[in-house]
């Protein structure tokens, strides 16, 4: 499916983020077709490169990470759409020189901007784009988080409002973009069964989490500074969060889907000095064992300070305060050195008020929607054994959309690449969306450091500390891999 003709700018265009993620995904999508013969990828970097180079660094850099549909020659003509610039912001003739591409490319083509880059030249960058007015009627994608607190994420949202319309703001949450995901919206607005039980009456409990076997690897310097309530929690378990929670839109346009979004957001129990005491679980990693090998504690990690309090992992509870689910406990989790790597949302449903046939063991009615390492979707449930007593097991009902639907699955990036390069705003999140959810995550924030709230060490290759497994348990309930 082509799109209209683009000019994308990828700032930041020899970085990680372009080199794993970016342009992966944009080969994917011109093997597709969405490629007008004019449309280019504009790379972006203080690397001095020409156009030739570059490309010699994306046969050598990109082309290992491209683990789908890899064939030369179709790599070498999608190698022809791509430009290379030399660029550094605080140097006006970067802008000169990139106008300069721009305008020799078809004058129809759309403009995005995508900066890959700190959040810290963000403001270099959008100042130089309006001071050569290339940001008339062009887009811009950012990647989220934005900000270290509320107070610098409308700081740096102030700076994009400054140069670009919201309309024109597109900042990304790759989670959005998974499959299973917008699924959800197809699971709950399409099926006249789901929708009617998705609420306070048959919900015992929602379980979000998202897990990862790694350690903080190469981001360490980064990640001490960030830790697993900026890093995750305010994004992507939020924003996943918003899905299942979400009313039904009006209409399935950006602004309609985004507007249930905020209203979920905002009847979010707000936090009290005592839920947080209560409710948060602050964890960091210790020494253990983590995919079969030997494991040292977040503390001895190259660039991590040895008496660092950064949380490498968070679990809490929260209530939404509204018809639909009030009094229904969220969980939400995140944490490293985990036992696997998963994304899932688990909707655990209350029992049978009357046991009849037999003794239901709890959770053993639950819809588990897995976002990754696959994309699946669950339905767990009760029936009878063969036998002449009737004797209740578990099984499943797999919803699975291979079995079903031949078309191939795009990555998270390329279609949210795609949707940017398309207009669609749907699956981005919008200025007060964000926020909000800042506004809801800061008191946590606060009342750690305020009261030096230490986290809790757990063992690399476990779910997280004992007290994790308390916070669910005092309510009656368990995480999913318990059940």
């Amino acid at each position: 499916m082509k799109i209209p003709a683009f000019s994308l700018v990828m700032f930041g265009g020899t970085g990680d983020l372009a080199m794993r993620k970016l342009l992966p995904a944009l080969y994917q999508s011109f093997l597709d077709g969405a490629f007008e013969p004019s449309s280019r990828v504009i790379c972006a970097a203080r690397t001095v490169y020409d156009d030739a180079g570059y490309r010699a660094w994306m046969d050598e850099a990109v082309k290992p990470n491209v683990t789908d549909r890899f064939d030369e020659a179709r790599w070498q003509a999608f190698l022809q759409h791509v430009l290379y610039v030399p660029f550094n912001a605080t140097d006006d003739g970067a802008f000169e020189q990139l106008k300069a591409v721009l305008d020799a490319q078809d004058a129809n083509n759309q403009w995005v901007f995508y900066l890959a880059v700190a959040p810290m030249i963000f403001e270099l960058i959008c100042e130089g784009l309006a001071r050569h007015a290339l940001n008339q009627d062009a887009r811009i994608v950012v990647e989220k988080p934005l900000g270290h607190d509320l107070a610098s994420c409308i700081e740096i949202n102030d700076v994009f409002a400054k140069h670009f319309k919201e309309s024109q703001i597109f900042r990304i949450d790759h989670y959005l973009g998974k499959e299973s995901v917008q699924n959800l919206m197809a699971l709950r607005f399409g099926n006249s069964f789901f929708e009617p039980i998705l609420r306070r009456d048959y919900i015992a409990n929602v379980q979000i989490t998202i897990s990862e076997e790694l350690g903080v690897e190469r981001r360490a310097e980064f990640y001490d500074q960030t830790g697993a309530l900026r890093d995750m929690v305010q994004n992507h378990l939020l924003q996943l969060l918003c899905f299942v929670a979400m009313n039904a839109p009006a209409r399935m346009d950006a602004d309609s889907i985004r507007d249930e979004k905020l209203a979920v957001l905002r009847s979010l129990k707000p936090w009290t000095i005592e839920d947080i005491q209560n409710n948060v679980v602050r964890g960091q990693y210790t020494a253990g064992i983590s995919q079969g090998k030997p494991a040292q504690a977040y503390t001895a990690e190259t660039d991590v300070p040895t008496n660092s309090l950064t949380e490498t992992y968070v679990a809490l509870k929260t209530e939404i305060n509204n018809w639909r689910f009030a009094g229904v406990p969220f969980y939400l989790r995140t944490g490293k050195r985990m036992p696997r790597r998963m994304a899932e949302i688990v909707i655990v449903f209350k029992s049978v008020p009357y046991e009849l046939i037999g003794k239901m063991p709890a959770g053993s009615n639950r819809l588990v929607i897995e976002l990754q390492p696959d994309e699946s979707i669950r339905m767990y449930c009760l029936a009878k054994r063969p036998g002449n007593n009737m004797k209740l097991g578990a099984v499943h009902l797999d919803m699975d959309a291979d079995d079903f639907f031949p078309e191939r699955r795009m990555d998270g990036y390329e279609r949210l690449l795609l949707d940017a390069l398309r207009g669609d705003l749907s699956l981005f999140v919008r200025r007060d969306e964000q926020e909000q959810a800042w506004h809801w995550v800061e008191p946590i924030l606060n009342t750690w450091a305020e009261q030096n709230i230490a986290p809790k060490p757990y063992t690399s290759g476990t779910w997280g500390p004992p007290a994790a497994n308390a916070l669910v348990a005092r309510d009656g309930h368990n995480w999913h891999e318990e059940l």
